[in-house]
């Protein structure tokens, strides 16, 4: 009998898909379902699958926001997280802990990053590639508070991002989710602005796609982007701006990269219970994980 894993997101429901794949010996169904920003709805959904299927992902929001080893609580997510009693429940944090970092080495023969300059949109939310970019030697502009917050102050310097974080992360993790992320319909409404022009600047953007696409402007010729759960209507969005090259940290599937919270959640079902980061590690080589890329100018 097939394993069951199911992303309950805060995102749009017209990115709903379900795939089957064959892993490690077991057939495993993944299903993505979007609640379009609707927090009860998404509470129903995950208290409903409790205990019928193996693992449940969080999309659309994050449980944890990371500096420096720390790790904060979004009050929002730890209530979806409450709302199942027996299935596992991930937010794909374990991932971008390692299959994130680690792309960023693998990527080393591709990439001369001592020589790119890279965007980072929210770097609080995949603080290990941040990390991980700042000792590949990259310079990294650090837009949390350009891109979270709304305000013009680029930062260049981790640690003092991290700094900042200590102080307000305890505060930003309390308030209602919907104002540090945008959910449901805002994922899919562009808003091409004066943070626009941080993305001229960089040759490489990276980290979650929605937070990527929401700025982007029309004009990205010849940069790359490093993200994850992409959809073909996605790859053509990025094709039309004239980006280079794609990079995706999880496997496309179907035509799509999956988000890491679906990955994550995946692993667990597979493993039968929630792991640590060396496990993670272990069952990242034992699948093969790797960035895939897709260089798409030439591909058109």
């Amino acid at each position: 009998m097939a394993k069951r894993v199911v992303s309950v997101s805060l995102g749009a429901s017209r990115r709903d898909s379900v795939v089957q794949v064959e892993l490690l010996g077991e057939e495993v169904v993944l299903e993505r379902r979007g609640t379009d920003g609707d927090f009860q709805k998404a509470l129903r959904l995950i208290a409903e699958l409790d205990g019928k299927v193996d693992a449940i992902g969080l999309g659309g929001i994050d449980l944890y926001l990371w500096a420096g080893g720390r790790r904060y609580t979004i009050r929002d997510a730890k209530r979806l997280k409450e709302a199942a009693r027996k299935t596992p429940v991930v937010d794909g944090s374990g991932l971008k802990h390692t299959l994130e970092r680690r792309a960023v080495a693998q990527l080393a023969g591709l990439i001369d990053w001592k020589s790119t300059k890279v965007l980072l949109p929210s770097a609080v939310d995949r603080f290990g590639l941040a990390e991980a970019l700042h000792e590949a030697g990259a310079k990294v502009l650090y837009g949390d508070f350009i891109f979270a917050l709304g305000l013009p102050i680029p930062l260049y310097s981790l640690s003092f991002l991290q700094k900042l974080a200590f102080v307000l992360l305890p505060v930003l993790t309390q308030l209602p989710f919907q104002l540090l992320y945008p959910t449901g319909e805002k994922q899919e409404k562009r808003a091409v602005d004066w943070r626009s022009r941080y993305y001229t600047w960089a040759d490489l953007v990276a980290g979650d796609w929605h937070y990527i696409k929401r700025h982007m402007p029309d004009e990205m010729r010849g940069k790359m982007v490093l993200t994850n759960t992409t959809t073909e209507e996605d790859v053509a969005f990025l094709r039309e701006r004239g980006v280079k090259r794609l990079i995706t940290t999880t496997p496309r599937l179907n035509g799509r990269s999956f988000g890491t919270n679906v990955m994550e959640a995946l692993l667990v079902a597979l493993a039968g219970r929630e792991l640590g980061e060396e496990e993670y590690l272990r069952y990242i080589d034992l699948l093969g994980l790797r960035p895939q890329v897709l260089d798409l100018q030439e591909e058109a």
